[in-house]
């Protein structure tokens, strides 16, 4: 039996199919190279140029590779982008996931994980954010990644589809052993940021916003390493098998918020460059703290961080960058 990864050339996606590939499952990978990077996926790993709204190609692969579960990456995830262009957005994943969802439930596939976002919660009420806290999205890829859980809530009811949906926060870091991490384009994460401008690829880090209630003004975010997310997505995997699944949601963070002033810090300490950064102004809808609680996700999956150090998350993306200062397009 196979996991199907869709979006699995991305880069949370490829460190979740090392990570699968590690523990001994056959992985299979579908991606249409729109962000995704071929040379992130392992040697060896079948993989599919492909997009998934190919239905007759996605039922082929598989039956080919006998896939019992799906782990679900592939889709759009701009922000800003989904503002001016929701109708995208919603084809893109709603509508691609739709189709996803119905190969499977023709083929005989009942587990799905889904790679969810922190953005169904919208303006948070509390912090920490935990699961029961009201989902008001406030951009269209928030609301298409609600309408697809929501979509999972029902195609359990109707189908027995089993589904775990994984929000997470801010992804950094990259593997600490293979050469993968992180490539977007346009980048707007903000450690890859940091670290551009540390390689001299830009002028300037920009702090929008130095008057946030915190304790330096800058904007707090919770950031969690991408190999602990990949271990999440896998051990999702292994409690859909175990069959006590029904349509679960878990937020997956490191519990602890750091400012923007505090990454740019370690990011100079790791380095050992001076990074130059300015104040700019704040940007519309950026609130001032985000943190998750994932007491859940660690209760329900077993799941334990094992690199949820700041330090740790900047220099395994600094060892990333140095050697691929070009993305993949340098290799």
């Amino acid at each position: 039996m196979s996991v199907l990864v869709t979006g699995g050339a991305g880069y949370i996606g490829s460190h979740t199919v090392a990570e699968l590939v590690s523990h001994g499952e056959q992985v299979v990978v579908v991606d249409n190279l729109t962000t995704g990077h071929r040379e992130a996926v392992l040697d060896g790993v079948p993989f599919y140029d492909c997009d998934i709204r190919e239905s007759e190609q996605m039922r082929k692969i598989i039956r080919q590779h006998e896939v019992d579960s799906v782990i679900h990456f592939a889709a759009n995830s701009l922000v800003g982008e989904s503002v001016q262009n929701p109708l995208k957005y919603y084809e893109n994943n709603v509508g691609a996931t739709t189709r996803l969802l119905s190969v499977m439930v023709e083929t005989g596939v009942k587990r799905i994980v889904f790679s969810s976002t922190a953005a169904v919660y919208g303006e948070p009420e509390r912090m920490p954010i935990d699961e029961r806290d009201r989902k008001t999205p406030t951009n269209p890829y928030g609301e298409t990644k609600l309408a697809i859980e929501k979509m999972m809530d029902w195609s359990y009811e109707a189908y027995g589809l089993q589904s775990v949906r994984l929000r997470y926060f801010n992804a950094a870091g990259a593997h600490p052993d293979l050469p993968i991490g992180e490539d977007h384009n346009p980048e707007t994460h903000l450690i890859p940021i940091i670290l551009q401008t540390a390689l001299g690829q830009r002028e300037q880090v920009s702090i929008f916003g130095s008057d946030y209630p915190t304790e330096d003004g800058t904007c707090v975010r919770d950031y969690i390493h991408v190999m602990d997310l990949a271990s999440a997505h896998r051990l999702a995997v292994e409690r859909l098998r175990s069959g006590q699944v029904t349509a679960e949601s878990y937020n997956l963070g490191n519990g602890n918020g750091f400012s923007v002033q505090t990454v740019i810090e370690v990011a100079r300490k790791v380095t050992e460059i001076a990074i130059p950064a300015e104040k700019a102004d704040r940007r519309a809808g950026d609130p001032a703290v985000l943190v998750a609680s994932s007491n859940e996700a660690k209760r329900a999956l077993n799941w334990n961080p094992q690199f949820d150090d700041l330090e740790t998350m900047v220099a395994t993306a600094w060892k990333w960058h140095k050697s691929h200062p070009a993305g993949y397009a340098g290799n």
